[in-house]
């Protein structure tokens, strides 16, 4: 046994007697890896706004009106 492990096995009993099992919380390393998932995030919509801010898009002519020749309105007099 490594002298890491064999002091960590001699602390966790001292640190039962303040440990609370009904008050567990994440801790600094839930803090850290939720602000780094936010960032993440605000990143992505961000680069997503921009990338969608230069879509040129022209909507298509309907076929029917494409189609549709001015004989189709009436004879001419």
């Amino acid at each position: 046994m490594s002298a890491m492990q064999a002091a960590v096995v001699q602390l966790v009993p001292l640190a039962a007697d303040t440990f609370d099992k009904n008050k567990v919380t994440p801790g600094l390393l839930g803090f850290i890896v939720f602000a780094a998932l936010a960032l993440g995030v605000w990143g992505l919509m961000k680069s997503m706004s921009r990338h969608m801010g230069r879509v040129n898009f022209e909507e298509a002519p309907e076929p029917a009106a494409a189609t549709a020749s001015p004989a189709a309105d009436g004879p001419k007099a």
